[in-house]
């Protein structure tokens, strides 16, 4: 397999291993499409290395289920029926996390965001998942449900090896400051410039 080849290698004393095997706080921001497919394509390769996965969906409405949904979470089936993969659990914003089966609306979006969040810190303090992929969690930080510097603090302070990729448009500054790996996709073209919604089997 290809190895990249950094292009400085820092005197910070560890060895090559050591630094290759780093925890990575990765944020996919931009106007362009494929944000949520790159993070869910990443939990893919996850589950193939027998990572536990988090996904935590934080705007689409819990009524959506999306493609990357039904897959993961059957891999998930897939891991507790034979052990292959790795274990995967999937909330989402909208009707109340699964976690709390709480019913809501959209004005409860605020309050369920901040809980969310909560939840997303326990479990970062107890080191429960390898992977975690807040889907769309740029949104309640820019709209003020979650606190930017709080988030940045939290994440660039986890314990462990867990990594964490954030999705969304306009990511806040203190999210990027901290992040170690940031990619801004840019729109060049899109069907919908020329009116066309967006399609099974691409958009969801």
């Amino acid at each position: 397999m290809p190895q990249g080849q950094p292009l400085a290698v820092p005197e910070d004393g560890l060895t090559t291993r050591q630094r290759r095997n780093r925890p990575l706080l990765m944020v996919h921001t931009g106007d362009g499409k494929g944000k949520s497919t790159a993070a869910f394509g990443l939990a893919l390769r996850s589950w193939n290395q027998g990572w536990s996965i988090g996904v935590f969906q934080f705007v689409k409405s819990a009524k959506w289920r999306i493609g990357e949904q039904t897959v993961l979470e059957r891999l998930g089936e897939l891991h507790e029926q034979t052990g292959e993969g790795g274990p995967v659990e999937w909330h989402k914003m909208g009707s109340g996390w699964s976690w709390s089966k709480k019913q809501g609306d959209e004005e409860d979006h605020a309050r369920a965001a901040a809980e969310g969040w909560k939840e997303i810190k326990r479990r970062l303090a107890a080191e429960t998942h390898d992977l975690y992929v807040l889907d769309e969690f740029t949104y309640p930080i820019a709209w003020g449900w979650v606190d930017a510097d709080d988030v940045a603090e939290t994440l660039s302070n986890r314990p462990g090896r867990q990594h964490v990729v954030v999705t969304g448009r306009r990511a806040a500054p203190a999210l990027l400051d901290v992040a170690d790996l940031v990619t801004d996709m840019t729109k060049v073209k899109h069907p919908m410039d020329t009116g066309q919604k967006g399609q099974r089997g691409i958009e969801w």
